[in-house]
């Protein structure tokens, strides 16, 4: 969405930033008339940004009479983030530029169960061997972006009483980054993250969007009024253990039962097939099967999607959103999943609730996690504040 000022203070170098960094404004005639600052200032402004090289100006811009005046572009290239998705069987690490672009890519098997101990120097090292092949050195890195499947203590940066994370409860995590880069680490749910990648691409224009991430476990991304929604305790949507009817008496992972993860959950689908001798091992396994036409993979899959759509119905009764969006490795078979999703949603949501609801595929698939991750850090690391205090 279109940056624009709302302060009557003047407006200060990182402001000057957010304009240029959104698009807002493109020349210096158009910051003067965004934040009536004078030449003078804004020149000043300019070039303490274009020092650090976070903008630079050139091409010349459409005339308005005389002289084209020449554009101020954001420069994404002045740095990167390291971003890393932690699944509870695959991690994905990622060197993207300041924009959320993806420069490397790179997967790595994870057990979460083991402890953090057992996985992050890994993928410390990774990440830095990541770093080495996309040509840029440690100190281009500006942040480190992190998502983990479960709550997390955003302050302590580190995982919050996830009952399928226990080893990791409580850990932070900064410390295993500092051999690497001594650059802020932020960590977030993975469904969060997933919700803010959906706010740098074109669902952007919505600012009432609800995610739900359909993958081993249920989780949801809550935007509302254009604001990421984490709750009290950054535990807002987990839905996945909600208490369904459909899943009365079965044991759910979490250790309680009738959660919606314990008949629906992908880790429940797996367990299915499994106990009818299939030979899978992931949800993923489920959903190749699905795409080659096995009927009993696309049964299971579509009749997640109706469990998850009764569940969630509330959710947009609640909410109002304008856009749901499916992602996660369920979505890798999207019609069949979302065909079951539909039925049970718009039967149990109002009419009014749904009239103008979008359901759409997640926009950046299985890399979502890794835009997401990298726009979570970005927004630290170049909010106005952020620029102000760096340039002093």
């Amino acid at each position: 969405m279109p940056v624009t000022r709302r302060s009557a203070a003047p407006a200060t170098t990182g402001d000057v930033f957010a304009l240029i960094r959104a698009g807002t404004a493109t020349t210096r005639t158009e910051v003067r008339e965004l934040t009536g600052l004078s030449r003078t200032a804004v020149g000043s402004r300019i070039a303490a940004l274009a020092r650090r090289g976070l903008v630079s100006e050139g091409e010349e811009g459409p005339s308005t009479g005389g002289r084209p005046p020449a554009l101020v572009r954001f420069n994404a290239e002045a740095g990167v983030v390291l971003s890393a998705a932690i699944g509870r069987s695959r991690t994905r690490l990622a060197v993207c530029n300041l924009a959320g672009d993806i420069h490397a890519l790179a997967d790595m098997d994870s057990e979460i169960r083991l402890g953090p101990d057992d996985l992050m120097p890994d993928l410390v090292k990774r990440l830095e061997v990541l770093l080495d092949e996309s040509g840029r050195p440690a100190g281009d890195v500006l942040g480190v972006g992190v998502s983990l499947p479960g709550t997390v203590d955003q302050e302590r940066g580190c995982s919050l009483a996830s009952p399928v994370m226990s080893g990791w409860d409580g850990v932070p995590l900064e410390p295993y980054f500092r051999k690497l880069t001594a650059a802020p680490i932020v960590l977030d749910n993975d469904t969060n993250v997933q919700a803010l990648s959906e706010r740098r691409g074109p669902l952007r224009i919505h600012d009432n969007l609800l995610l739900i991430k359909a993958s081993t476990g249920l989780g949801a991304g809550i935007v509302c009024g254009g604001v990421l929604q984490r709750g009290a305790v950054g535990a807002a949507g987990e839905f996945g253990h909600n208490k369904t009817v459909a899943a009365a008496g079965m044991p759910c992972r979490c250790g309680d039962t009738g959660c919606l993860e314990a008949i629906a959950g992908g880790w429940a689908v797996v367990r299915t097939l499994q106990e009818q001798g299939r030979q899978v091992h992931h949800i993923r396994d489920v959903v190749e099967l699905a795409n080659h036409g096995d009927g009993e993979a696309r049964r299971l899959l579509r009749e997640s999607g109706r469990h998850v759509g009764e569940v969630i119905a509330a959710a947009v009764n609640l909410l109002n959103p304008e856009v749901l969006v499916v992602g996660g490795d369920m979505s890798g078979a999207y019609d069949v999943f979302v065909a079951g999703l539909r039925e049970t949603l718009y039967g149990n949501a109002t009419a009014l609730a749904t009239r103008h609801l979008q359901v759409v595929p997640s926009t950046y698939g299985d890399r979502a996690g890794n835009i997401g991750s990298a726009m979570l850090v970005l927004e630290k690391i170049l909010s106005p504040g952020a620029i102000d205090t760096s340039l002093r």
